[in-house]
Parts: C-alpha cells; structure tokens; sequence
C-alpha cells in the first residue's frame, strides 16, 4: 500500500522554523544566563553564542527579559508537571514528603532550570507569567500543609510561615547541591547527603 506524503504548507514550515529557532535562542540563553547572570547578559552575549546578529533575536523576543522569563516558565511548567501526579497520594502528609522528593529530584536531574528559577538574580516583576506560575507553585504547597492541618498535624502553626519554612529548607538543600556548596561534607556523596539530610527533615516534620 503506498503511503502519501503530504507536504508542509508554506505556513506551517515557517512557524516549525520559528519554533526551532526560538529554541536555538532558549538553549543558547540558558547558557549565557547561568555563566554571567541576569545583568552582564545581553541581547548581544546570546546572539554571540548562536553566531546571529543581535537584530535578528528582536524577530522571537522583545528583550533579555522576555527571553529570560521564557525559560522561567519552561522550569516551572516542568516542575509543576510533576507535582500534579501527587494529586492522587490520599493522605496529605505523604503528599507532603513526595513533594519534597519531587522537588529535589528536579533539582538534580534539570540543575539549569533550577539555577535558573532560584538562585540567578534578576528584577522581580508580579505581572509576569512566570512570576504568577511561581506563585502557583507556593499555593500549591500551602495547600498541602493546610490539608495536613486538618488532619491533626502543625497544630497552631500559621500555614504562610510554614510554608516559607518548608520551601527555605528544602530549597536549601536542592541550592547546595546546585552551587556546588557540598564539598565541606568530604565523607558523604550529593546524593547521600540530600536523600538523607530530607530524611531527617522529614523526621522533624513528623514531629510537628
């Protein structure tokens, strides 16, 4: 039986040739974020790293900006995906510390993006999308703790003030690992020392 090959519209190849280079521009930000940080890059840097002239990246983003927060929301979409597989783990607590895991295990399989979304400068705008993902992120969370509450545990605790702390120990985990802030424990591996040092976070929330 012979197959037909249909071919691509004029339209349709254009935009698959937008995407692929919107991705080249992404992949090559990425990179240059990470190395200089939000201020020392430019609209030059990334086009240098791709070898296009900088007027041609005005064609796929406006600014440093738009293109920055792009990536922030590809970091967050990527996290979030994972927590929303926890919806169907019952019991709160358990939710809890798999969203930890999850969190850590981000962390060390998409350090970029985590880098990016955490720990590199850059000027805070609530009117951004990524911003608003981020915000997600964290009610989602204070959701989980305030489940948790229901069910007996973190008794008189202000679930914002919790949440800041769940979040600042765990991401102090994932952010040591990140900036390779590790080596001062000469005789435990990343590994041993987040799987383990979350287990004895967990323990003392278990506690509470």
């Amino acid at each position: 039986m012979e197959i037909k090959v249909i071919p691509m519209g004029i339209s349709e190849r254009k935009q698959k040739e937008k995407l692929e280079m919107a991705k080249l521009i992404l992949d090559a930000a990425r990179k240059v974020f990470l190395e200089k940080g939000y201020e020392q890059t430019s609209i030059r840097n990334i086009a240098n790293e791709i070898n296009y002239s900088p007027g041609s990246l005005y064609f796929y983003f406006k600014d440093k900006s738009e293109i920055f927060h792009e990536l922030h929301k590809e970091g967050f979409r990527l996290l979030m995906s994972r927590m929303a597989v926890l919806a169907k783990v019952a019991d709160p607590f358990e939710r809890l510390k798999a969203i930890g895991l999850n969190f850590i295990e981000f962390a060390q399989q998409h350090r970029d993006y985590y880098n990016l979304m955490f720990i590199v400068e850059e000027p805070v705008n609530p009117a951004v999308e990524g911003f608003k993902i981020a915000q997600e992120a964290i009610s989602f969370l204070a959701g989980v703790l305030t489940e948790c509450q229901a069910k007996g545990r973190f008794t008189g605790m202000d679930i914002e003030y919790l949440t800041f702390m769940v979040l600042s120990a765990i991401h102090g985990i994932c952010a040591l690992f990140c900036k390779d802030r590790t080596s001062s424990f000469v005789s435990k591996t990343n590994e041993e020392l987040m799987q383990h040092g979350y287990e004895c976070f967990v323990a003392l929330l278990e506690k509470g």
